[in-house]
């Protein structure tokens, strides 16, 4: 049996499985589907890709990136920078209007800026903000930021999605980061049912300072619908009936549909995204560095994501992505734990582990990008060196917390997980390394120093020097043990009648741009 809408032909179980009504495509919307939820609404509490794309659509940020992920005036048109370093005005542009009709102005960036740093509720990204003690309304288009030292990594942070400047009218308001959301961005929110889908409006009022967007308005459709469909099978089979205008295909599919025409295959660049392991440092196994080694010697990155992947990821031996600032493949390959079983088993047996003995971990893993299948082939690696490890798939929201947990926890089997994140800075390494740690893992007085320096410096040579220096600390102990990049394998799928989707650097989808073709 069929329904008949305007432009979609639809079969029932597409339409159950993806929870989609008739109404959203009579409306013109986009419909998006994705492999998960996003975690909150709110920029200031979560970490997540799936969060900050959502965060991109419904808030705007001072600053944006070019082509090459460079920052750009973008709310703010133009800033300056005292000779020291830290004072940085910005001057914002006139006319920007928040979704409930509010001016948005100095004080919105105030409220944005006192909020990431509140006491007793900083944001999770609040290290990324830099020192940042003060911000002052000079005018209702004016605000300066001050700060205790010198941070070099403020301006790029600003072009990205967790520092989106927040509506003050959002304080106070009820449900905020579940059922409201107040910015300036390209589309409203109009609801989120958690683990179903996003419904968003077009902002009528937006204009683009410096997106990158070939549209300068509101955005050409109606609405955007973000639908959570975990199976990578039933997103094509959404996508083949036009229940679906743009998703992540199945991996294992991606060359017989671009041979094939039928779709539309984007691929993300510049996605600042690096995979890798970590581990549980504070208990056995993973507190003695020699089993962090083992793991990496153990690992073939390089073959396990040929296997899976293909050519759409690449092996990573830096602590940071390719395009990052002081990544150098070189450099990194020389500090890193390569390749090399024999010297795995020889760890384990300095440490009391043979084939009568595994070493037992837990390896946590999150769902989607065929990252399931990965696992079992690193589990496969790992077993033959003698280590025992145990998958445990969930999404991410749930391991992040699953991952500061074991981070406090004494006792118990050990525990690694294959961590995500995306960032156009080495000062990531700061928001994941320096004390407490975004998990609460490895930490050191010693490392902590290195990072703070990483900050200050604004030679780009010494920068690059202090910063591989930390890279050769979080490799050599095996802190941090890259597997690839770009990251996650950001594949989109598009319907032929989709034009002027694509992709920002940082894994930003662009939907100001798109036009669907009437049937």
């Amino acid at each position: 049996m069929t329904i008949r809408t305007g432009r979609l032909t639809r079969t029932l179980a597409a339409v159950a499985a993806i929870g989609l009504c008739s109404a959203a495509a009579e409306a013109r919307d986009i419909v998006w589907a994705r492999y998960g939820d996003i975690d909150t609404l709110d920029p200031h509490k979560a970490t997540s890709t799936l969060s900050l794309q959502t965060w991109s659509l419904i808030f705007d940020t001072l600053l944006a990136t070019d082509k090459d992920g460079n920052p750009v005036p973008n709310m703010a048109e133009s800033w300056t920078v005292n000779d020291a370093g830290t004072e940085y005005t910005f001057k914002l542009h006139d006319g920007i209007t928040c979704h409930d009709g509010s001016p948005l102005d100095a004080t919105d960036v105030k409220y944005t800026v006192d909020r990431a740093f509140d006491d007793a509720d900083p944001s999770v990204t609040k290290a990324s903000w830099g020192p940042i003690t003060s911000a002052e309304v000079v005018d209702p288009l004016t605000v300066k930021l001050t700060l205790e030292t010198p941070f070099v990594a403020l301006v790029p942070f600003l072009a990205d999605s967790f520092s989106s400047i927040l509506c003050d009218s959002n304080e106070g308001a009820e449900g905020f980061g579940t059922t409201t959301a107040i910015g300036s961005g390209p589309w409203k929110l109009v609801s989120w049912t958690k683990g179903d889908k996003i419904t968003l409006a077009r902002n009528d009022d937006y204009t683009n300072f410096g997106k990158l967007a070939e549209n300068k308005g509101a955005p050409y459709m109606d609405g955007l619908v973000i639908t959570v469909v975990p199976e990578p099978q039933t997103r094509l089979a959404a996508l083949k009936t036009g229940e679906v205008d743009i998703a992540e295909p199945p991996f294992d599919d991606v060359a017989m549909l671009k041979d094939s025409g039928e779709l539309d295959i984007v691929v993300a660049e510049n996605t600042g995204q690096n995979v890798f392991w970590e581990f549980a440092v504070h208990r056995p196994p993973f507190n003695d560095k020699r089993a962090r080694q083992a793991v990496g010697h153990a690992t073939d990155a390089a073959a396990a994501i040929n296997l899976i992947y293909g050519d759409l990821s690449l092996p990573e031996a830096c602590p940071v992505s390719r395009g990052v600032f002081g990544n150098d493949q070189d450099v990194c390959l020389e500090y890193r734990t390569n390749y090399d079983p024999e010297k795995a088993r020889a760890l384990l047996a300095e440490l009391g582990y043979g084939p009568d003995k595994p070493l037992e971990t837990a390896m946590l893993v999150w769902t989607g990008g065929n990252r399931q299948k990965l696992a079992e082939v690193f589990q496969a690696q790992l077993a033959e060196v003698g280590i025992k490890a145990d998958i445990e798939m969930m999404d991410i929201g749930t391991m992040n917390a699953r991952v500061r947990q074991e981070n406090e926890t004494a006792e118990g089997k050990g525990s690694m997980d294959m961590m995500t994140w995306s960032w156009y800075d080495p000062d990531i390494l700061y928001a994941l390394w320096h004390s407490p740690g975004a998990y609460r893992g490895y930490t050191t007085p010693e490392l902590d120093a290195m990072l703070e320096k990483t900050r200050v410096l604004t030679d780009p040579d010494e920068r690059k020097a202090a910063v591989q220096a930390v890279f050769k600390v979080l490799l050599e102990d095996g802190i941090h043990i890259p597997l690839y990049t770009p990251g996650w394998e950001w594949v989109f799928a598009v319907r032929p009648e989709v034009e002027g989707f694509h992709v920002a650097p940082f894994v930003y989808p662009v939907f100001n741009d798109v036009k669907i073709a009437e049937d």
